[in-house]
């Protein structure tokens, strides 16, 4: 066990507590820029961390019944075989396989990092203008569709650079469903989150590119950083704290994508 990948999930785990932002939007960006480890393996293990750390969340949100699995079923409609697929054609047609893609995962994290700081930014904004442009009873089909959508586009970014499950997806369900409680869109794509980073982690373990170790150190210190930040998120003001995370976000983004 590495005290130093223990002290970064603690880190991590105590910001995700903290602002309810995915840790693949922490955790691959600074086991790639801090500790060197090749982009494949760290969005592989990052994945498998998110499917672990991610199912107690579902659990807590279905026993509460804020999980809306019919939302939840549409997008992983689309993810799933996307993510998949995403993998398969990685692995086969990248020059060197899934090692030889550093340059796009590092890439796709980069602009991956800065759409999730936009989000987390003008989150009330989008709600806003969704329901000023299509009110509070937008057509079922149509939204159905385009949550399938959604799903598959979630499925590509997520499979390639692990992020996108938690703020990108949230931000486009308050975009689709805008007149449903915040509580349930949260609740709906935590659900998501675990199948797809489950199938893109699995994806990855058997493109070899996982750490076992690693995960284990990772996750060692992320459960209790996640069960502290939860614990004293309610005395930071989420107007000072989403502003820092947003402007850290899109300097590590921009650093991985000229990197």
């Amino acid at each position: 066990m590495d005290f130093a990948y223990t002290v970064a999930g603690f880190a991590v785990g105590v910001i995700v507590g903290l602002t309810g932002v995915g840790g693949g939007s922490l955790m691959t960006p600074l086991l790639v820029l801090m500790f060197g480890i090749h982009p494949s393996v760290a969005v592989g293990t990052d994945l498998l961390y998110a499917a672990i750390t991610k199912a107690g969340g579902t659990l807590a949100h279905g026993l509460k019944g804020t999980v809306d699995w019919r939302i939840t079923r549409l997008l992983a409609t689309g993810s799933l075989p996307a993510a998949a697929l995403t993998l398969v054609l990685v692995g086969r047609y990248a020059p060197g396989g899934i090692d030889g893609a550093a340059n796009l995962i590092k890439g796709a994290l980069g602009v991956a990092l800065v759409l999730t700081a936009i989000s987390i930014l003008f989150r009330k904004q989008i709600q806003a203008f969704a329901l000023a442009r299509f009110g509070s009873r937008p057509d079922p089909r149509r939204t159905a569709r385009l949550t399938v959508l959604t799903g598959a586009v979630l499925g590509v970014l997520v499979s390639i650079s692990s992020v996108g499950a938690g703020a990108l997806g949230v931000t486009a369900l308050f975009f689709l469903y805008p007149a449903m409680p915040a509580l349930r869109i949260v609740g709906s794509d935590i659900a998501h989150a675990v199948p797809l980073t489950a199938v893109a982690g699995v994806g990855h373990w058997m493109l070899g590119s996982v750490d076992w170790f690693l995960l284990g150190s990772l996750i060692v210190g992320s459960l209790p950083g996640i069960w502290l930040g939860s614990h004293i998120s309610t005395k930071l003001p989420d107007r000072v704290l989403r502003p820092i995370l947003a402007t850290m976000l899109v300097l590590v983004g921009a650093k991985l994508i000229g990197h």
